[in-house]
């Protein structure tokens, strides 16, 4: 893997080790890890070969290829892969010619000495890769991988939270460069993923490129963001821990093994616990309000202590959100609230009308004039007024004779041949035409959602925690609050201020601290009461 992850920092083109995605079709991506040999041996002449359902793509073509490159898919050696699997489990086992040279080498399991020798703990290193030959059909499109592609993409291992879903919790949890996250209910990744780019501020030995200061020179810690997941289930912990590894994001993401129910949030160990800070928790929970308790303001609490903490859960049913609503009340949680989302997708695409569109795919091949309609209709007319033609030569050969109707008949046939085409002639010259036309210039742009909405996935729940509302805090509010009282008028009288006038002059006295403002405007809507 490089030092950067592909999923925060992405380069130009597609580099070896490194995730890429196979974009097949709309719903069909697959990803795979590039790599220049075989490292699985699985027997490829052409080296290491990702097989869809639309062809055979061997990575030697995809590495090197700018992001979003259209890849023809590739004819591989079918046989050589055979041979190894036959050799692998059979008694025909062939060794490659001076492998017993007493250095310890044993030879790999080939069918033309494709695979050199097995060197001690490795792979077997390719020796010679055959040039992949491109096929008659079949390509794919090369993207760099993201949250959204790999949202799609990915294996599930339990109900993976979807873009639509994330993204606005992600919004709602005010998540930013520089903080720090906790989620609870890793399953497939999905989430953290997003969670870790949303979180990604930069790798610390990495300098501004345009030679700018940053922060750091003015004095301002932003942090580097970090996202505390944790997963109750061990195996999914194991692979979720390799996943993000193998996508370069450990120096974002700490994988914990670790029931929150029971334990808590933290890591490193009872002995010596790591420090966590966090300002926004994602629980995806069956019973989250069992993990509630451990998200107080304590002595060893893992929330922010100087920032308000935002929350959200991740329910299924209506029954966990109103136990897990009443647990928030209880601990002291604020702004409580539920939503619901429901997907809808809007189709964008050029709708093409028309009798010279008869045959093709996709378009509505009804007449788009009225020339075109009286047309078809004169054509209609003439094919049965020929057919009757045909009936009444057929009449007079009954009654005149066959020696006089046959030269009737044939007239009657060429008149209709030089007037009118038939269905198969017409078909064919609108498919022979479509080659020189322009199809995506034609017709009228237009856009379409999908007729039915998708299924219910889950209510979010969100809820905010203040911060500590402390003495100093509450004696600098009221200090604010004496100084913008008015002065007596020189009638003796004291000039009200409106409600208006005195929020207004609480978020002046607040100075751009939210939370000093919000206090002091509960205050004011309490006098008012």
């Amino acid at each position: 893997m490089s030092p950067h992850s592909p999923f925060l920092l992405p380069s130009v083109v597609a580099s070896p080790d490194s995730l890429a995605i196979l974009h097949l079709k709309r719903d069909l991506l697959t990803p795979t890890i590039l790599r220049t040999h075989d490292d699985e041996n699985v027997g490829y002449a052409e080296g290491k070969v990702t097989t869809t359902r639309y062809g055979n793509y061997p990575h030697s073509t995809l590495i090197g290829q700018p992001w979003g490159s259209q890849i023809k898919a590739s004819r591989v050696d079918t046989g050589t892969r055979g041979r190894v699997g036959q050799q692998a489990g059979g008694s025909s086992k062939r060794k490659r010619e001076g492998s017993s040279t007493g250095h310890g080498d044993e030879a790999a399991v080939t069918g033309d000495n494709l695979v050199g020798p097995v060197k001690d703990g490795g792979s077997p290193e390719s020796k010679e890769v055959k040039a992949p030959i491109p096929a008659a059909t079949g390509f794919c499109h090369l993207l760099p991988p993201t949250p959204e592609v790999w949202t799609a993409s990915l294996p599930h291992r339990t109900q993976v939270v979807y873009t639509p879903d994330y993204s606005y919790i992600l919004q709602r949890l005010r998540v930013t460069p520089g903080v720090e996250v906790i989620e609870a209910g890793a399953g497939s990744g999905s989430f953290t993923h997003a969670a870790a780019r949303a979180v990604f501020n930069g790798y610390p030995n990495d300098e501004p490129s345009n030679g700018a200061g940053g922060l750091q020179d003015k004095g301002v810690d932003p942090g580097t963001g970090r996202v505390w997941s944790f997963e109750f289930h061990d195996q999914r912990a194991q692979k979720l821990q390799a996943e993000v590894q193998e996508h370069g994001l450990e120096g974002t993401v700490t994988v914990t093994h670790r029931d929150v129910y029971q334990d808590g949030f933290s890591t490193g160990g009872a002995s010596s616990p790591t420090p966590i800070n966090a300002s926004a928790v994602f629980l995806d929970l069956p019973a989250p309000w069992l993990a509630l308790r451990h998200l107080t303001r304590s002595h060893f609490s893992p929330l922010n202590p100087s920032t308000s903490v935002h929350l959200c859960t991740f329910s299924p049913c209506i029954e966990q959100v109103q136990r897990t609503v009443s647990a928030l009340r209880n601990y002291g949680w604020l702004d409580v609230d539920m939503v619901e989302l429901s997907a809808h997708r809007i189709e964008c695409r050029r709708e093409r009308v028309g009798l010279q569109e008869e045959g093709l795919r996709g378009v509505n091949a009804t007449p788009a004039t009225v020339d075109e309609a009286v047309g078809r209709l004169r054509e209609v007319e003439g094919r049965d007024r020929s057919y009757h033609h045909g009936l009444t030569v057929k009449a007079l050969n009954e009654t005149l004779g066959a020696a006089e109707s046959m030269d009737g008949a044939e007239d009657g046939k060429r008149q209709a041949a030089e007037e009118f085409v038939s269905k198969q002639q017409r078909l064919q010259t609108i498919k022979d035409a479509q080659a020189s036309r322009k199809l995506y210039k034609e017709g009228k742009l237009v856009h379409r959602s999908e007729p039915e909405l998708k299924m219910h996935t889950s209510y979010l729940v969100f809820a905010v925690l203040p911060r500590p509302w402390t003495a100093q805090d509450e004696q600098k509010a009221q200090q604010a609050i004496q100084e913008q009282i008015p002065e007596v008028s020189a009638e003796g009288s004291v000039q009200p201020m409106s409600k208006r006038q005195r929020k207004r002059a609480a978020k002046e006295i607040a100075g751009g601290d939210k939370y000093a403002e919000m206090e002091m405007k509960w205050q004011v809507d309490d006098e008012d009461e």
